[in-house]
Protein backbone atom coordinates (compact mmCIF):
# COMPACT_ATOMS: atom_id res chain seq x y z
CA UNK A 1 0.00 0.00 0.00
CA UNK A 2 1.28 3.34 -0.91
CA UNK A 3 1.98 5.85 1.81
CA UNK A 4 -0.63 8.68 1.90
CA UNK A 5 0.34 12.26 2.53
CA UNK A 6 -2.06 13.99 4.93
CA UNK A 7 -2.96 17.56 3.89
CA UNK A 8 -4.73 18.54 7.08
CA UNK A 9 -3.25 18.80 10.57
CA UNK A 10 -3.48 15.76 12.73
CA UNK A 11 -5.29 16.51 15.97
CA UNK A 12 -4.20 14.80 19.10
CA UNK A 13 -7.03 13.49 21.19
CA UNK A 14 -5.38 15.11 24.18
CA UNK A 15 -4.89 18.84 23.34
CA UNK A 16 -2.70 19.35 26.34
CA UNK A 17 -0.10 17.28 24.74
CA UNK A 18 -0.08 19.74 21.77
CA UNK A 19 1.02 22.84 23.73
CA UNK A 20 4.40 24.23 22.96
CA UNK A 21 6.32 26.77 25.00
CA UNK A 22 5.72 30.43 24.00
CA UNK A 23 8.92 32.26 23.25
CA UNK A 24 10.00 35.28 25.31
CA UNK A 25 9.81 37.51 22.18
CA UNK A 26 6.16 36.68 21.62
CA UNK A 27 5.37 37.39 25.25
CA UNK A 28 7.03 40.80 25.05
CA UNK A 29 5.11 41.60 21.87
CA UNK A 30 1.77 40.71 23.41
CA UNK A 31 2.56 42.79 26.51
CA UNK A 32 3.51 45.76 24.37
CA UNK A 33 0.22 45.58 22.45
CA UNK A 34 -1.82 45.42 25.65
CA UNK A 35 0.04 48.33 27.22
CA UNK A 36 -0.37 50.39 24.03
CA UNK A 37 -4.12 49.86 24.05
CA UNK A 38 -4.43 50.77 27.73
CA UNK A 39 -2.28 53.88 27.63
CA UNK A 40 -3.71 54.89 24.25
CA UNK A 41 -7.21 54.87 25.69
CA UNK A 42 -6.18 56.88 28.72
CA UNK A 43 -4.17 59.33 26.62
CA UNK A 44 -7.06 59.80 24.21
CA UNK A 45 -9.46 60.55 27.03
CA UNK A 46 -7.08 63.02 28.68
CA UNK A 47 -6.33 64.63 25.32
CA UNK A 48 -10.04 65.12 24.68
CA UNK A 49 -10.47 66.80 28.08
CA UNK A 50 -7.52 69.09 27.44
CA UNK A 51 -8.73 70.02 23.98
CA UNK A 52 -12.22 70.85 25.18
CA UNK A 53 -10.92 72.92 28.08
CA UNK A 54 -8.31 74.84 26.11
CA UNK A 55 -10.12 75.39 22.79
CA UNK A 56 -9.91 79.12 21.97
CA UNK A 57 -8.96 79.74 25.59
CA UNK A 58 -12.57 79.08 26.67
CA UNK A 59 -14.28 76.51 28.89
CA UNK A 60 -16.92 74.78 26.83
CA UNK A 61 -20.05 72.64 27.20
CA UNK A 62 -21.93 71.82 30.40
CA UNK A 63 -21.33 69.07 32.94
CA UNK A 64 -20.03 65.96 31.26
CA UNK A 65 -18.58 62.61 32.26
CA UNK A 66 -15.38 61.64 30.48
CA UNK A 67 -15.05 57.90 29.75
CA UNK A 68 -12.13 56.37 31.58
CA UNK A 69 -12.19 58.94 34.40
CA UNK A 70 -13.98 58.45 37.68
CA UNK A 71 -14.90 62.08 38.26
CA UNK A 72 -17.18 64.48 36.37
CA UNK A 73 -15.51 67.47 34.70
CA UNK A 74 -17.68 70.62 34.78
CA UNK A 75 -17.30 73.30 32.08
CA UNK A 76 -18.64 76.83 32.67
CA UNK A 77 -19.17 79.31 29.84
CA UNK A 78 -16.53 82.02 30.01
CA UNK A 79 -17.39 84.29 27.11
CA UNK A 80 -15.86 87.70 26.54
CA UNK A 81 -19.14 88.83 25.01
CA UNK A 82 -21.03 87.91 28.17
CA UNK A 83 -18.51 89.85 30.26
CA UNK A 84 -18.84 92.93 28.04
CA UNK A 85 -22.63 92.83 28.28
CA UNK A 86 -22.52 92.51 32.07
CA UNK A 87 -20.11 95.41 32.25
CA UNK A 88 -21.65 97.76 29.69
CA UNK A 89 -25.35 96.85 29.80
CA UNK A 90 -26.26 98.95 32.87
CA UNK A 91 -24.94 102.08 31.11
CA UNK A 92 -27.26 101.67 28.10
CA UNK A 93 -30.67 103.35 28.21
CA UNK A 94 -33.86 103.47 26.17
CA UNK A 95 -35.24 106.84 25.05
CA UNK A 96 -38.99 107.15 24.54
CA UNK A 97 -40.40 109.93 22.32
CA UNK A 98 -43.86 111.22 23.18
CA UNK A 99 -46.10 113.78 21.48
CA UNK A 100 -49.42 115.44 22.17
CA UNK A 101 -51.16 114.01 19.12
CA UNK A 102 -54.08 116.38 19.52
CA UNK A 103 -51.68 119.17 18.54
CA UNK A 104 -50.42 117.40 15.40
CA UNK A 105 -52.49 118.65 12.41
CA UNK A 106 -54.30 115.83 10.65
CA UNK A 107 -52.93 113.11 12.91
CA UNK A 108 -55.35 110.20 13.15
CA UNK A 109 -57.32 111.14 10.03
CA UNK A 110 -55.14 108.93 7.87
CA UNK A 111 -52.63 106.33 9.03
CA UNK A 112 -50.23 107.58 6.37
CA UNK A 113 -50.22 111.00 8.01
CA UNK A 114 -48.08 109.64 10.83
CA UNK A 115 -44.57 110.90 10.51
CA UNK A 116 -42.78 108.27 8.38
CA UNK A 117 -39.56 109.43 9.98
CA UNK A 118 -40.22 106.90 12.72
CA UNK A 119 -40.95 104.20 10.15
CA UNK A 120 -37.34 104.40 9.04
CA UNK A 121 -35.52 104.86 12.29
CA UNK A 122 -37.79 103.28 14.83
CA UNK A 123 -40.58 100.74 15.12
CA UNK A 124 -42.55 100.92 11.86
CA UNK A 125 -45.09 103.16 13.51
CA UNK A 126 -45.85 100.77 16.38
CA UNK A 127 -45.84 102.04 19.92
CA UNK A 128 -43.10 100.76 22.23
CA UNK A 129 -44.29 98.35 24.91
CA UNK A 130 -43.62 98.86 28.62
CA UNK A 131 -41.63 95.91 29.93
CA UNK A 132 -43.56 95.95 33.16
CA UNK A 133 -40.44 96.44 35.26
CA UNK A 134 -40.66 100.21 35.59
CA UNK A 135 -40.63 101.48 39.12
CA UNK A 136 -42.47 104.67 38.29
CA UNK A 137 -39.73 106.82 39.80
CA UNK A 138 -39.45 110.12 37.92
CA UNK A 139 -41.93 108.81 35.38
CA UNK A 140 -43.10 111.37 32.90
CA UNK A 141 -46.54 109.80 32.73
CA UNK A 142 -46.48 109.99 28.96
CA UNK A 143 -48.88 107.16 28.18
CA UNK A 144 -52.07 108.67 26.83
CA UNK A 145 -53.50 111.44 29.04
CA UNK A 146 -54.11 114.76 27.36
CA UNK A 147 -53.33 113.33 23.95
CA UNK A 148 -49.70 112.64 24.90
CA UNK A 149 -48.66 109.29 23.46
CA UNK A 150 -45.49 107.39 22.75
CA UNK A 151 -44.64 107.66 19.07
CA UNK A 152 -41.09 106.36 18.84
CA UNK A 153 -38.09 105.00 20.66
CA UNK A 154 -34.34 105.03 20.43
CA UNK A 155 -31.29 104.26 22.53
CA UNK A 156 -28.48 106.05 24.31
CA UNK A 157 -25.73 105.50 26.85
CA UNK A 158 -24.25 107.33 29.81
CA UNK A 159 -20.95 109.15 29.18
CA UNK A 160 -20.63 110.58 32.70
CA UNK A 161 -21.75 109.65 36.21
CA UNK A 162 -23.96 112.76 36.56
CA UNK A 163 -26.50 111.57 33.97
CA UNK A 164 -25.13 112.91 30.68
CA UNK A 165 -26.33 110.64 27.86
CA UNK A 166 -25.14 110.43 24.29
CA UNK A 167 -27.62 109.53 21.56
CA UNK A 168 -28.35 110.26 17.90
CA UNK A 169 -29.57 113.69 16.86
CA UNK A 170 -32.40 112.12 14.88
CA UNK A 171 -33.69 110.44 18.06
CA UNK A 172 -34.28 113.75 19.86
CA UNK A 173 -34.62 116.21 16.97
CA UNK A 174 -38.35 116.96 17.38
CA UNK A 175 -38.67 120.11 19.46
CA UNK A 176 -42.41 119.52 19.95
CA UNK A 177 -41.85 116.12 21.57
CA UNK A 178 -40.98 115.18 25.12
CA UNK A 179 -38.41 112.56 26.00
CA UNK A 180 -38.25 109.91 28.70
CA UNK A 181 -35.20 107.82 29.58
CA UNK A 182 -35.64 104.29 30.88
CA UNK A 183 -32.56 102.89 32.59
CA UNK A 184 -31.62 99.22 32.51
CA UNK A 185 -33.25 98.67 35.91
CA UNK A 186 -36.60 99.88 34.54
CA UNK A 187 -36.69 103.33 36.19
CA UNK A 188 -38.04 106.27 34.18
CA UNK A 189 -36.66 109.81 34.11
CA UNK A 190 -37.65 113.01 32.33
CA UNK A 191 -34.90 113.93 29.89
CA UNK A 192 -33.70 117.31 28.68
CA UNK A 193 -31.96 117.80 25.33
CA UNK A 194 -28.78 119.81 25.98
CA UNK A 195 -26.99 119.93 22.63
CA UNK A 196 -27.07 118.69 19.06
CA UNK A 197 -24.15 118.33 16.69
CA UNK A 198 -24.72 120.53 13.60
CA UNK A 199 -22.76 118.22 11.28
CA UNK A 200 -22.92 114.75 12.86
CA UNK A 201 -25.90 112.70 13.98
CA UNK A 202 -25.04 113.22 17.65
CA UNK A 203 -26.89 114.74 20.58
CA UNK A 204 -26.56 115.03 24.35
CA UNK A 205 -29.43 114.64 26.81
CA UNK A 206 -29.45 114.83 30.60
CA UNK A 207 -31.42 113.19 33.38
CA UNK A 208 -31.40 113.81 37.13
CA UNK A 209 -29.39 110.88 38.47
CA UNK A 210 -26.26 110.38 40.52
CA UNK A 211 -23.50 107.76 40.20
CA UNK A 212 -24.73 106.52 36.84
CA UNK A 213 -22.64 103.74 35.28
CA UNK A 214 -20.96 105.17 32.20
CA UNK A 215 -18.96 103.91 29.24
CA UNK A 216 -15.47 104.85 28.13
CA UNK A 217 -14.49 105.66 24.57
CA UNK A 218 -11.93 103.73 22.54
CA UNK A 219 -9.55 105.23 19.99
CA UNK A 220 -11.51 104.46 16.84
CA UNK A 221 -8.51 105.24 14.63
CA UNK A 222 -7.07 101.89 15.72
CA UNK A 223 -10.02 99.82 14.50
CA UNK A 224 -9.38 96.91 12.16
CA UNK A 225 -11.69 95.27 9.63
CA UNK A 226 -12.69 91.90 11.04
CA UNK A 227 -12.51 93.07 14.65
CA UNK A 228 -15.23 91.68 16.93
CA UNK A 229 -17.86 94.18 18.07
CA UNK A 230 -21.03 94.10 20.18
CA UNK A 231 -24.13 96.30 19.84
CA UNK A 232 -26.62 97.01 22.63
CA UNK A 233 -29.86 98.93 22.19
CA UNK A 234 -33.63 99.21 22.44
CA UNK A 235 -34.31 96.98 19.44
CA UNK A 236 -37.58 97.74 17.59
CA UNK A 237 -38.45 100.15 20.39
CA UNK A 238 -39.69 97.36 22.63
CA UNK A 239 -36.84 94.92 23.33
CA UNK A 240 -34.75 96.89 25.81
CA UNK A 241 -30.99 96.24 25.96
CA UNK A 242 -31.00 93.75 23.11
CA UNK A 243 -27.51 92.41 22.41
CA UNK A 244 -26.15 91.52 18.97
CA UNK A 245 -22.59 90.83 17.90
CA UNK A 246 -20.53 90.68 14.74
CA UNK A 247 -17.45 92.18 13.18
CA UNK A 248 -16.35 95.46 11.66
CA UNK A 249 -17.12 95.06 7.97
CA UNK A 250 -15.65 98.32 6.74
CA UNK A 251 -14.07 101.58 7.88
CA UNK A 252 -14.34 105.09 6.48
CA UNK A 253 -17.66 104.62 4.68
CA UNK A 254 -19.59 107.62 3.35
CA UNK A 255 -23.38 107.38 3.51
CA UNK A 256 -26.50 109.50 3.29
CA UNK A 257 -28.81 108.65 6.19
CA UNK A 258 -32.38 109.73 5.67
CA UNK A 259 -36.04 109.10 6.30
CA UNK A 260 -39.26 108.91 4.32
CA UNK A 261 -39.94 112.58 5.02
CA UNK A 262 -37.07 113.58 2.76
CA UNK A 263 -34.77 114.71 5.56
CA UNK A 264 -31.26 113.39 5.15
CA UNK A 265 -27.75 113.82 6.44
CA UNK A 266 -24.43 113.08 4.77
CA UNK A 267 -22.10 111.16 7.07
CA UNK A 268 -18.50 110.35 6.23
CA UNK A 269 -15.90 108.16 7.88
CA UNK A 270 -18.49 105.89 9.48
CA UNK A 271 -17.97 102.30 10.61
CA UNK A 272 -19.79 99.48 8.83
CA UNK A 273 -20.72 96.40 10.86
CA UNK A 274 -22.61 93.15 10.36
CA UNK A 275 -23.82 93.14 13.97
CA UNK A 276 -27.61 93.31 13.64
CA UNK A 277 -28.72 96.97 13.97
CA UNK A 278 -32.50 97.30 14.09
CA UNK A 279 -34.83 100.30 14.29
CA UNK A 280 -34.68 101.48 17.89
CA UNK A 281 -30.96 100.67 18.16
CA UNK A 282 -30.20 104.22 17.02
CA UNK A 283 -28.06 105.92 19.66
CA UNK A 284 -26.85 102.72 21.29
CA UNK A 285 -23.17 101.86 21.66
CA UNK A 286 -21.03 99.69 19.42
CA UNK A 287 -18.47 98.12 21.76
CA UNK A 288 -15.14 96.37 21.41
CA UNK A 289 -14.23 93.24 23.34
CA UNK A 290 -12.87 95.41 26.17
CA UNK A 291 -16.27 97.01 26.69
CA UNK A 292 -15.18 100.37 25.27
CA UNK A 293 -17.32 102.38 22.84
CA UNK A 294 -15.92 102.30 19.31
CA UNK A 295 -18.98 103.97 17.77
CA UNK A 296 -22.62 104.97 18.12
CA UNK A 297 -25.12 103.00 16.04
CA UNK A 298 -26.75 105.38 13.61
CA UNK A 299 -28.18 103.92 10.41
CA UNK A 300 -29.02 100.74 8.55
CA UNK A 301 -29.13 99.90 4.87
CA UNK A 302 -32.65 98.59 4.32
CA UNK A 303 -31.66 97.21 0.92
CA UNK A 304 -29.18 94.75 2.41
CA UNK A 305 -28.81 92.33 5.28
CA UNK A 306 -26.71 93.01 8.34
CA UNK A 307 -25.36 96.28 6.96
CA UNK A 308 -25.31 98.79 9.78
CA UNK A 309 -23.34 101.98 10.33
CA UNK A 310 -21.92 103.71 13.39
CA UNK A 311 -20.30 107.11 13.94
CA UNK A 312 -16.72 106.55 15.21
CA UNK A 313 -15.83 107.15 18.85
CA UNK A 314 -13.28 109.83 17.95
CA UNK A 315 -16.12 111.97 16.56
CA UNK A 316 -17.99 111.44 19.82
CA UNK A 317 -14.93 112.58 21.75
CA UNK A 318 -14.72 115.79 19.72
CA UNK A 319 -18.38 116.53 20.41
CA UNK A 320 -17.94 115.99 24.15
CA UNK A 321 -14.86 118.20 24.30
CA UNK A 322 -16.70 120.92 22.38
CA UNK A 323 -19.68 120.76 24.74
CA UNK A 324 -17.49 120.88 27.84
CA UNK A 325 -15.60 123.85 26.44
CA UNK A 326 -18.42 125.87 24.85
CA UNK A 327 -21.64 124.57 26.37
CA UNK A 328 -22.67 123.43 22.89
CA UNK A 329 -21.37 121.18 20.13
CA UNK A 330 -19.57 123.21 17.50
CA UNK A 331 -17.75 122.16 14.37
CA UNK A 332 -15.55 123.80 11.77
CA UNK A 333 -17.27 125.06 8.63
CA UNK A 334 -15.85 125.47 5.11
CA UNK A 335 -18.96 126.09 3.02
CA UNK A 336 -18.70 123.97 -0.13
CA UNK A 337 -20.80 121.24 -1.70
CA UNK A 338 -18.63 118.52 -3.22
CA UNK A 339 -18.19 114.96 -4.42
CA UNK A 340 -15.14 112.80 -3.78
CA UNK A 341 -13.36 112.04 -7.04
CA UNK A 342 -12.70 108.40 -7.88
CA UNK A 343 -11.02 106.87 -10.93
CA UNK A 344 -14.44 106.26 -12.50
CA UNK A 345 -15.66 109.81 -11.88
CA UNK A 346 -12.41 111.26 -13.20
CA UNK A 347 -12.78 109.21 -16.39
CA UNK A 348 -16.49 109.93 -16.87
CA UNK A 349 -16.12 113.69 -16.40
CA UNK A 350 -12.66 113.99 -17.99
CA UNK A 351 -11.20 115.56 -14.85
CA UNK A 352 -7.55 116.61 -14.61
CA UNK A 353 -7.07 114.74 -11.29
CA UNK A 354 -8.30 111.34 -10.09
CA UNK A 355 -8.51 112.34 -6.43
CA UNK A 356 -9.73 115.28 -4.37
CA UNK A 357 -13.06 116.98 -3.70
CA UNK A 358 -14.79 118.40 -6.77
CA UNK A 359 -16.89 121.44 -5.84
CA UNK A 360 -20.32 120.99 -7.45
CA UNK A 361 -23.77 122.58 -7.48
CA UNK A 362 -26.77 120.67 -6.12
CA UNK A 363 -30.00 119.81 -7.94
CA UNK A 364 -31.99 122.73 -6.56
CA UNK A 365 -31.46 126.37 -7.44
CA UNK A 366 -30.58 127.14 -3.83
CA UNK A 367 -28.01 124.30 -3.64
CA UNK A 368 -24.99 126.52 -4.18
CA UNK A 369 -21.62 124.94 -4.93
CA UNK A 370 -20.03 127.54 -2.64
CA UNK A 371 -22.21 129.00 0.09
CA UNK A 372 -22.29 132.81 -0.15
CA UNK A 373 -20.42 134.48 2.71
CA UNK A 374 -18.73 131.25 3.78
CA UNK A 375 -14.97 130.90 4.40
CA UNK A 376 -14.67 129.15 1.02
CA UNK A 377 -16.48 132.02 -0.70
CA UNK A 378 -14.28 134.62 0.99
CA UNK A 379 -11.18 132.69 -0.11
CA UNK A 380 -12.32 132.74 -3.76
CA UNK A 381 -13.18 129.05 -4.23
CA UNK A 382 -15.52 128.37 -7.12
CA UNK A 383 -17.66 125.65 -8.69
CA UNK A 384 -15.56 122.99 -10.51
CA UNK A 385 -12.48 123.73 -8.39
CA UNK A 386 -10.86 120.60 -6.96
CA UNK A 387 -9.62 120.65 -3.36
CA UNK A 388 -6.63 118.30 -3.43
CA UNK A 389 -5.14 118.64 0.06
CA UNK A 390 -5.90 120.04 3.50
CA UNK A 391 -2.72 121.14 5.30
CA UNK A 392 -0.72 118.67 3.24
CA UNK A 393 -3.06 115.68 3.65
CA UNK A 394 -4.42 114.26 0.41
CA UNK A 395 -8.21 114.34 -0.02
CA UNK A 396 -9.53 110.97 -1.20
CA UNK A 397 -11.99 108.22 -0.32
CA UNK A 398 -10.10 107.37 2.84
CA UNK A 399 -9.71 111.01 3.88
CA UNK A 400 -12.81 112.88 2.80
CA UNK A 401 -12.91 116.65 2.92
CA UNK A 402 -15.48 116.57 5.74
CA UNK A 403 -13.40 114.21 7.87
CA UNK A 404 -10.27 116.30 7.40
CA UNK A 405 -12.03 119.58 8.23
CA UNK A 406 -13.57 117.95 11.33
CA UNK A 407 -10.07 117.65 12.79
CA UNK A 408 -10.03 121.43 13.22
CA UNK A 409 -11.99 123.92 15.29
CA UNK A 410 -13.82 127.07 14.26
CA UNK A 411 -11.29 129.88 13.93
CA UNK A 412 -8.43 127.62 12.87
CA UNK A 413 -6.47 128.61 9.77
CA UNK A 414 -5.84 125.90 7.18
CA UNK A 415 -4.09 125.77 3.84
CA UNK A 416 -5.89 124.08 0.95
CA UNK A 417 -4.15 122.82 -2.16
CA UNK A 418 -6.63 123.62 -4.95
CA UNK A 419 -6.76 122.91 -8.68
CA UNK A 420 -8.22 126.18 -10.00
CA UNK A 421 -8.58 127.17 -13.66
CA UNK A 422 -5.94 124.84 -14.97
CA UNK A 423 -3.31 125.12 -12.27
CA UNK A 424 -2.63 124.15 -8.66
CA UNK A 425 -2.37 126.82 -6.00
CA UNK A 426 -2.40 127.10 -2.21
CA UNK A 427 -5.34 128.86 -0.59
CA UNK A 428 -5.19 129.90 3.05
CA UNK A 429 -8.46 130.50 4.91
CA UNK A 430 -9.95 130.66 8.39
CA UNK A 431 -12.65 128.10 9.17
CA UNK A 432 -16.02 129.27 10.35
CA UNK A 433 -18.53 127.68 12.74
CA UNK A 434 -21.45 125.56 11.63
CA UNK A 435 -24.72 127.11 12.75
Amino acid sequence: MENQVLTQPVLDQNPVNQKKPVSKTVKMLILAVILSLVFGSIGGALGTVYLLRSSSGKKLLGAMSVPGLSQNVVYNEDSSTVNVVKQAGPAVVSIIISQDLSQVPGYGLNPDSQDPFFNFFFNNGQMPQDNGNSSGDNSSGNSSSGGLQEVGAGSGFFVSADGLILTNKHVVSDTSASYTVITSDGKKYDAKVLAQDPTNDLALVKINIQNAPYLKLADSSQLQVGQHVIAIGNSLGQYQNTVTSGIISGIGRSITAGSDTGSSEDLSGVIQTDAAINPGNSGGPLLNIEGQVVGINTAIDQQGQLVGFAIPANEIAKALVSYQKNGKITSAFLGVRYIIITDDIATQQNLPRNYGALIVRGQNVTDFAVLPGSPADKAGLMENDIILEVNGTKVDQNNTLASLISNYSPGDTVTLRVYHKGQEEDVKLTLGETK
